[in-house]
């Protein structure tokens, strides 16, 4: 998460934190609009923030990612039975289920479980905890797809048998994927959620919402609580755009490194300790999990 930066006035960025070295963080300006009235933005962290950090977060996020299983590389999820103490500050949600990687699925494969069936088993474990967590009928689930450009066949199999199996469960199948352009074959490029869309249009499948992450300066502008607006991430027809991580992938941000703190992570000043992944969106309630 990220650094202070020099900005128009009303551009409210994130302060820098962390190093014992730094010098204190830049006062907040209070005139910025409520996260409820202003294009709506929101954060997302493998570590749950705390309790008592919610009301601070909520001044500046309509909503949070909210994991639904243990965050990639975790072995335990600090969200968990966290939903209505979040609904209850006034959070709106971004649900998300953790993805296996490629490397995963083909040694699932090697030991015996075909890359469909791991995708319909891991939907399963989603849907569950979604149930045990309470989020209604109708919540879009986003499975974390963290590998980017084309899908190979593996992949392909386990990411449609997941989404098919949630699109059948009640609640409605999202995926989180990068929308940063790689080279795919001469002269032409490709994004992951490109290849998904194609490959759910020739199948006929069921329609899939996606959280894409593009982060690359432009059309990011780094770690800011006024992001572009949610039309200029270059993917069209998302639910949400991840315009900022943590820590930043300095091959695609040198363009606004100065907008991420000293260390390369995202965070706001009255929280210097917590890093934060920044989204917008089109509803204060991505996932229509409230």
């Amino acid at each position: 998460m990220r650094f202070l930066a020099t900005f128009p006035p009303a551009v409210l960025l994130l302060a820098v934190a962390g190093c014992a070295q730094q010098t204190a963080p830049a006062p907040v300006n209070h005139t910025s609009l409520p996260a409820t009235i202003q294009q709506p933005i929101g954060f997302d962290s493998n570590d749950y923030p705390g309790d008592d950090a919610l009301p601070t977060l909520r001044r500046h996020f309509a909503f949070a990612g909210y994991w639904l299983t243990n965050p990639p590389g975790e072995h335990q999820n600090g969200w968990a039975g966290k939903r209505d103490v979040l609904a209850k500050n006034g959070f709106g949600f971004l649900v998300l289920a953790n993805g296996k990687f490629d490397a995963d699925i083909k040694k699932a494969k090697g030991s015996g479980t075909a890359p469909a069936a791991l995708g319909k088993k891991d939907a399963a474990a989603a849907v569950a905890a979604a149930q045990r967590e309470h989020f209604p009928a109708g919540t879009i689930i986003f499975l974390d797809q963290e590998e980017g450009g084309r899908l190979d066949a593996d992949q392909s199999g386990y990411l449609l048998a997941w989404t098919e199996t949630v699109a059948h469960s009640g609640y409605l199948p999202g995926v989180y994927a990068s929308g940063q352009p790689v080279d795919d074959s001469p002269g032409k490029t490709i994004t992951t959620i490109q290849n998904i869309r194609e490959q759910v249009a020739a199948q006929h499948l069921s329609p899939i919402a996606f959280w894409v992450y593009q982060d690359a300066c432009p059309p990011a502008n780094g770690c800011t609580l006024h992001p572009p607006p949610l039309t200029s991430s270059g993917t069209p027809d998302v639910a949400a755009w991840q315009y900022a991580q943590s820590p930043r992938r300095k091959e695609i941000t040198a363009a606004c490194s100065k907008t991420y703190a000293a260390d390369g992570n995202c965070y706001i000043p009255e929280l210097p300790q917590m890093m934060l992944d920044l989204s917008v969106a089109a509803s204060p309630d991505p996932s229509h999990g409230r």
